[in-house]
């Protein structure tokens, strides 16, 4: 369903310019749910986005069914980290303007309550009409969560979309997310910090190695039985074997990212300029 192919992504400019993503190669099945685990700062977002469509590669290139992503596509969905909602429009509004563009056959009432269903999904019918600077970040969030699954679309890419919630609405929302993908088993990428929550949520959880030149690491199949009950886990052997594996993973490789970085600077040489003997600065400034 969507692929990166030897990916290379840099930022910045000359002696500025350093490596995010080094070879990057990601295979999404059709119907899978993947989460990318890693350290904050290693490129997660940066790769998101190139499956999203809003930013390109620069070596390399990203498939949707075989064919090379040039751009944004309401086909993948995206829960953005930082909300990314129009402040000029009510919570309403901001869910309505994606769904009538996917859906331009519906007349008003279909998609009034289309849009409905999904503000009372994440428990916020009571805030249906206020704008996002009247909401917290939390419930903004949710605003974002239900801008993306009313969209209804075929790959569901997922930017860390509940870092911000409490613990109860993280859980209900992580509920709703499995319920609506189980449905139809849409692809869906989860972008995430929490271990916990890959492999409550996910088929496959792939680390992205610490950067610069970040990388992935090997697969993690999560072969525990759906549904899967949170409190339920932690008596299962196998969930603490998974999550003792990758957060194992995860030290070694960010031990020996930390390793390399201090090897790296100490091997760079300081920016020294010569101080110029008294009797030469004297006659350079006769």
């Amino acid at each position: 369903m969507l692929q990166l192919k030897n990916i290379h992504k840099y930022y910045g400019e000359g002696r500025q310019r350093s490596e995010v993503l080094h070879n990057i190669n990601l295979d999404l099945n059709e119907g899978e749910f993947v989460a990318i685990v890693g350290y904050s700062g290693s490129g997660k977002t940066t790769l998101v986005k190139l499956l999203a469509g809003l930013i390109t590669p620069d070596q390399g290139e990203v498939l949707y069914k075989g064919q090379r992503i040039n751009g944004p596509s309401h086909e993948r969905g995206m829960v953005f980290q930082n909300y990314s909602l129009l402040p000029w429009l009510s919570v309403f509004k901001n869910i309505d303007l994606g769904v009538a563009q996917v859906f331009p056959q519906w007349n008003k009432k279909q998609r009034e309550e289309h849009v409905l269903r999904y503000i009372d999904m994440v428990n916020l019918s009571h805030a249906t009409h206020k704008l996002p600077a009247e909401l917290s970040g939390g419930m903004r969030q949710r605003v974002a969560v239900a801008r993306a699954l009313a969209m209804e679309p075929e790959v569901l890419l997922m930017d860390e979309p509940l870092s911000a919630l409490d613990a109860l609405t993280r859980a209900k929302l992580q509920e709703e997310i499995l319920k609506i993908w189980n449905e139809n088993r849409r692809t869906a990428l989860l972008i995430t910090n929490d271990v916990d929550e890959g492999i409550l949520m996910a088929d496959r959880i792939i680390p992205l190695n610490p950067g610069p030149r970040a990388t992935l690491g090997p697969g993690f199949k999560v072969d525990l039985e759906r549904p899967r009950i949170k409190t339920q886990l932690n008596h299962m052997p196998e969930y603490k074997r998974l999550r003792n594996d990758i957060i194992e993973y995860l030290l070694d490789t960010g031990a020996e990212s930390k390793r390399n970085q201090k090897v790296e600077q100490e091997r760079r040489l300081p920016d020294v300029q010569p101080i110029l003997p008294k009797s030469a600065f004297s006659l350079a400034f006769r």
